[in-house]
């Protein structure tokens, strides 16, 4: 189980090797070279050297000791004399973690990334700071910066570092991202009451802002619709739909129940339950966008001509979404009305350049229309495009792909700070 969730609790640094002991002091030339001064420099130097391996050693053993409040003054006396001492920084780091004094915190994660630059636990020990203040976007890149890395296996710190990255995709509004965060938390067989609020939150669209108070029937409902989640990513496909079902039924007016069922429906191949539940939602909350989405991405080359009305909707509440303009571009050219698909496929493609994707289908739209030349640039941007972001063994020769991709729920991606419900 994940432990303080909302603020990690971790056991302070131990370095492995040598170390000073408390009411004593190794011979001075060895001191020296555990510290890494040259003998040139611990001849000229001998009483700074001396000085900073006293203070160095009271302050891990007042740490040790538990003595916190003698050891962040020690610590930042030894840092002074010696800033380079990677050590220090993050134990005294971790120690103003501990007590929460995440600005000073930070100060020190940073200050040692300065000269371990590769050290991926101390970027995530920066992110968790950087989340505590709500400095998302820099929270997000060094807990992304800290997966690249790898951090330290003990303390939990993956399952730490996975529900965190999570949260801040949840504070976006990015509910996708969170959930498929999620969801190696899960694979991982972890259990527990943040979890399922997390994953509650993000199948109801829910920001942690706007979440429910403690112990209020509606977080249960939160909480609840976390579990049905947890049993889905499970593969506990009929408990989940059980789950669900009880759900809708007992909290038929919940904002976004039935789109968290209806999209659960969509996952385990039944589109008609899937599209009668967002049409339930629509009821509820006639200005949901992504209701709508998920009705059209249903009829998708099913009946795309009965599709074009849910796309129209979205883009007449939302003119501003991508992908919106997008998915009805794909219905009017399946649909046979290429006319009419070039202008919506052309404005995906202006909102986001650098999507493949809205290129691919403006080249198809393009060379059935005989705009040859301009299917020629589409093709070849499309290509530059593919050749950036290429997983290995996905074909890209034009025509070889489906061109509508959806994210890993099943839904639409959303462009980055779009604004969802």
């Amino acid at each position: 189980m994940i432990s303080g969730y909302g603020h990690v609790r971790l056991a302070l640094y131990r370095p492995a090797g040598v170390r000073l002991a408390a009411g004593g002091a190794l011979p001075l030339f060895l001191s020296l070279a555990l510290l890494g001064v040259s003998p040139g420099l611990a001849q000229s130097k001998p009483d700074s050297a001396a000085r900073f391996a006293t203070i160095s050693a009271k302050a891990d053993a007042a740490r040790d000791a538990e003595r916190l409040e003698q050891a962040i003054p020690l610590y930042k006396a030894a840092l002074s004399m010696r800033p380079a001492w990677k050590e220090g920084w993050w134990s005294l780091g971790t120690i103003l973690y501990d007590q929460n004094s995440y600005p000073d915190a930070a100060h020190a994660f940073r200050r040692l990334l300065v000269y371990d630059p590769k050290n991926g636990t101390a970027h995530l020990m920066l992110g968790l700071c950087e989340y505590q203040l709500n400095l998302d976007d820099s929270a997000l890149q060094d807990l992304q910066k800290a997966k690249e890395l790898g951090v330290r296996k003990d303390d939990q710190l993956p399952q730490v570092l996975l529900y965190h990255e999570a949260m801040l995709h949840l504070r976006k509004g990015q509910y996708e991202s969170a959930l498929e965060t999620l969801h190696f938390l899960v694979k991982e067989g972890v259990h527990s009451e943040e979890l399922d609020a997390a994953l509650g939150m993000g199948v109801l669209l829910l920001r942690p802002k706007n979440a429910p108070a403690h112990g209020s029937p509606d977080e249960q409902v939160i909480l609840r619709a976390g579990r049905a989640e947890e049993l889905s990513l499970a593969k506990k496909l009929d408990e989940a739909r059980t789950s669900y079902a009880a759900l809708v039924q007992e909290f038929p007016e919940f904002p976004n129940l039935h789109y968290a069922y209806g999209r659960f429906l969509l996952t385990v191949d039944d589109p008609e339950g899937g599209v009668a539940q967002f049409e339930e939602e629509i009821k509820n909350n006639p200005g949901h966008t992504r209701a709508r989405l998920q009705i059209a991405v249903t009829h998708y080359r099913v009946d795309s001509a009965a599709g074009i009305p849910y796309a129209l909707e979205v883009v007449k509440l939302d003119p501003n979404y991508p992908f919106g303009h997008y998915l009805l571009g794909l219905l009017y050219y399946d649909s046979g009305d290429t006319a009419q698909s070039i202008p919506e496929l052309e404005t995906a493609a202006r909102m986001v350049p650098q999507e493949a994707q809205f290129q691919f289908a403006l080249g198809n739209a393009y060379a059935r229309a005989g705009r040859r030349e301009d299917a020629a640039r589409a093709r070849v941007l499309f290509l530059r495009l593919k050749e950036k972001t290429q997983t290995p063994g996905e074909p890209t020769t034009y025509g070889e792909q489906r061109p509508l991709r959806l994210d890993s729920t099943g839904s639409v991606p959303a462009a980055e700070g779009h604004k969802q419900p």
